[in-house]
């Protein structure tokens, strides 16, 4: 029969639709998950936090991982007593729904919303865990009226601010786009191949914060994945050395390079500069600009990636010029080359050929000389082909011959120092965040462009600068510049300092500002005079345990990041990291693919649930192994957790029909109850030290010990029985909330499962008489015995070589290694 609200299923069989039907109703009347306010409330708090989805389309395969790993940590939280926010919002900005307005002949907001409302009602179904209250969507003007003051706050202390840049520009989506959104030469998006532009863009002086954001990961090594750490260690990468000047030939100001070995300057043989730089069309003499213009049009054709790749055949062309080695003097040619960027360093290098592959590459290709300065004892790089960076002793040098590189760095740095041609430095490749995009649906940027006052800030009382509504469809289109330019009656205003005619600027803020502070948002969704109530922020931040995938490892952690510690600087949050705890879910793939319309392998998540049910898909998905590995679908069995769930629903229904709720296990059968607590020990252990996979499988063999009490032994009336079903209902209410509500409710009891049930172990119960040793004879399994837990090695060594059916395959061979790990396994080995 179906249930619905107030009615019982009075089958113990377990009907999935059923039971979705009647809890989520249940939970919309008694939001359970709403985390209190009331300040006298003194349970411990905790901020556990999802990355918000993007409202493209319905949730699918990926969505159902990465929340049900999520949630497994926030019903935990619930469990032991803890007052939790656990938000949902919508990341719902961004260039795809821009490009579905443009289709559909359509405003953005149209599909965007409609996307937001299927999300909801999906995740409703899916029964997360989320404090409905606090739902948010950057697309609202009452969030993004926020990045605008934000954005402001950050212009008044000069992290805002315009400059002319190389750019990455997607000629089919006319829009900028950041080096991660750029994969292999090409647009993420569309395809379309990427080119570089000059553009005067927006940017956040991110790299004022360097240091900080390397200096603070100390708060969170052991709390966030090692990779993770690392990757925003590369990306920011910091690297000590020394700016050097070289004079050129034909220029007044002296050229400086930034090199993290100046002991190799004596083996410097030629220099080489960006193609895209100006410095580079500077330099260029009068009679080398036909081929410098045409090798700079090649170049621009290709990504950063691209340019930086080994396996690229180097190219470039010269300059014409020559540049001054400042510690020998010698005349260097200059070159124009792709595997140097524009944004390293100075944008311009000092070439040593001899102990850089890429520099040996080069001068190999166009016939320039490699001369060894370090002696590591390998080939000479000018006839192996092989640049030797080691360690090693200075030779051609000067007065740097014999010295090892420890010692000559410091040296030549005060040489240069001395002559005035250099000074020791350090240097990022981090570079400042670029934060324009040339399209609608984003976040204007708060500045009006004055021809007397210039960059003037749009007060903080006529914010809001809201989108234009009449903006749609074809409007859209890229055209080069954003769409907003087109918006007349929107561009053109009085300048708020002098009241002359002024222009709105046009360009709408990258969607990374959105995600860079919305968890701050969420301890006061609806505050309408500050971005968030600081004091609220104070009580529930920084966020306890922070999920999502591991794509958002670099940029969005980094942005965050970032946006914390200049709102710690402004006095706005007391701590200066937004995640405690980072943990990272892999993929759900598909016959060893990552799943895709082309592939033909894509996973319908709604299909899953209408076949198998709610909480044997999230089951499946949690089971399937750590948070952090892919899952592939085609090895894992929803009919099996189906079957599971199945037999869990029977024991919790037989133990409440046959006794009632308070019933004394204390006179139970004293097996189940060992095997109850044992378990409940396990999960939490498991739990705490999120292999979630684990978890499930102590859940799985408690089902199975209470099932077989039930049918073979004392059966369902025994108080133990009642006590493993109820362990049963709570430890599984992590990753299958209808079963285990339900079967709460079947147990007799009221109010919610999910909420301050978490039972503690017994320690009394916790105790092994005995344990199974495996006794193995080259490796397979001959005998078990049963032992002490406490049994010496020596002790298990010698029962196991008395055992007659381990002798019975030993025989007259000789006993060659006995591995012993005590208590569980003997393996002799024989031969």
């Amino acid at each position: 029969m179906t249930a619905v609200e107030g009615e019982q299923v009075a089958s113990d069989v377990y009907d999935a639709r059923a039971l979705q039907e009647k809890w989520q109703a249940r939970w919309a009347k008694d939001n359970p998950f709403a985390a209190s306010e009331d300040p006298s409330d003194d349970r411990p708090r905790s901020y556990v936090l999802d990355m918000f989805p993007y409202p493209s389309g319905d949730l699918h395969m990926g969505h159902a991982e990465a929340f049900a790993m999520g949630d497994v940590v926030a019903r935990y939280r619930f469990q032991r007593g803890d007052n939790v926010l656990h938000p949902i919002g919508w990341d719902s900005f961004g260039l795809p729904a821009e490009n579905a307005a443009i289709k559909r002949d359509s405003h953005p907001a149209e599909w965007t919303y409609a996307n937001i409302e299927t999300q909801a009602e999906s995740f409703k179904r899916y029964g997360v865990s989320f404090d409905w209250s606090r739902r948010l969507h950057t697309s609202d003007p009452e969030y993004y009226r926020w990045n605008q003051w934000l954005f402001l706050r950050f212009f008044e202390r000069d992290l805002a601010y315009r400059k002319d840049g190389l750019v990455n520009w997607c000629p089919k989506d006319q829009t900028v786009l950041a080096n991660e959104q750029v994969v292999n030469g090409r647009c993420e998006r569309c395809g379309t191949d990427v080119v570089r532009r000059s553009l005067n863009q927006w940017y956040f002086r991110i790299t004022s914060y360097a240091d900080r954001l390397l200096e603070d990961m100390e708060q969170l090594e052991g709390k966030w994945p090692e990779r993770v750490l690392l990757m925003q260690r590369n990306w920011i990468g910091r690297s000590q050395g020394a700016d050097v000047r070289f004079a050129v030939e034909g220029r007044e100001e002296p050229v400086t390079v930034f090199t993290t070995r100046p002991d190799t300057l004596y083996g410097a043989t030629f220099f080489v500069v960006a193609a895209d730089a100006p410095l580079a069309d500077e330099l260029c003499a009068p009679e080398q600009r036909e081929a410098f213009e045409a090798y700079r049009g090649q170049v621009a054709k290709l990504s950063d990636i691209e340019r930086q790749s080994t396996e690229r055949e180097k190219t470039g062309v010269f300059l014409g010029r020559y540049a001054i080695n400042p510690v020998n003097g010698e005349r260097i040619p200059v070159w124009a080359a792709d595997y140097v960027l524009t944004d390293y360093g100075h944008g311009a290098i000092m070439a040593v050929p001899a102990h850089d592959q890429r520099d040996l590459d080069f001068a190999l290709k166009f016939g320039l000389p490699v001369r060894e300065v370090v002696d590591t004892g390998e080939g000479a790089p000018a006839e192996t082909g092989v640049a030797t960076a080691g360690e090693g002793t200075l030779i051609n040098s000067g007065p740097l011959d014999g010295m090892a590189k420890s010692d000559a760095i410091p040296r030549i740095i005060e040489v240069l120092q001395e002559r005035g041609t250099g000074t020791a430095a350090v240097n990022y490749r981090l570079r400042d965040w670029l934060l324009s995009r040339q399209r609608f649906w984003g976040t204007p940027i708060p500045i009006v462009h004055c021809p007397d006052c210039g960059e003037v800030p749009v007060p903080d009382d006529q914010l809001p600068v809201t989108l234009p509504e009449d903006l749609r469809g074809a409007d859209l289109a890229p055209k080069g510049v954003s769409p907003l330019a087109a918006a007349e009656d929107w561009v053109n205003v009085d300048c708020p300092r002098c009241g002359g005619a002024a222009k709105r600027d046009t360009d709408t803020m990258d969607t990374f500002v959105d995600s860079s502070w919305y968890y701050l948002r969420y301890c006061s969704p609806h505050a309408d005079t500050a971005p968030f109530d600081k004091e609220k922020v104070r009580r529930w931040g920084p966020i306890d345990q922070y999920v999502g995938g591991v794509e958002h490892a670099i940029l969005h952690l980094l942005y965050s990041r970032f946006f914390t510690k200049v709102l710690y600087d402004m006095g706005m949050v007391e701590f200066t990291e937004p995640f405690t705890r980072l943990m990272n879910q892999g993929q759900v793939i598909n016959q060893g693919k990552a799943m895709s319309k082309s592939l033909g392998n894509g996973v319908d998540l709604g299909a899953e649930i209408d076949a198998y049910g709610v909480d044997a898909v999230r089951l499946t998905v949690v089971f399937a192994g750590p948070p952090e590995d892919d899952i592939d679908w085609a090895d894992v069995s929803p009919a099996a957790s189906l079957k599971f769930l199945g037999r869990a629903f029977r024991v919790m229904a037989q133990a409440g029909a046959a006794s009632e709720p308070g019933t004394d296990p204390a006179g139970g059968d004293l097996s189940l109850r060992k095997a109850t607590h044992q378990a409940l020990d396990k999960i939490t252990a498991a739990v705490e030290e999120q292999r979630f996979n684990v978890a499930v499988a102590r859940i799985m063999e408690l089902v199975t010990a209470a099932r077989k009490a039930i049918d073979g032994g004392p059966g369902a009336a025994d108080p133990a029985v009642r006590e493993a079903a109820e362990v049963i209902a709570i430890t599984l209410s992590l990753v299958a909330p209808y079963a285990a509500e339900e079967g709460w409710e079947r147990l007799g009891h009221t109010g919610s499962v999910a909420i301050g049930n978490w039972r503690t172990p017994d320690p009394a119960l916790l105790v092994q008489e005995e344990v199974t040793a495996v006794v193995q004879v080259n490796s397979k399994v001959r005998d078990k015995l049963q032992v002490s837990p406490d049994i010496t090695a020596e002790e298990l060594e010698g029962r196991a070589l008395a055992s007659e059916k381990a002798q019975g395959f030993i025989g007259d061979k000789t006993v060659r290694k006995v591995i012993v790990r005590a208590p569980k396994l003997v393996n002799i080995v024989v031969g």
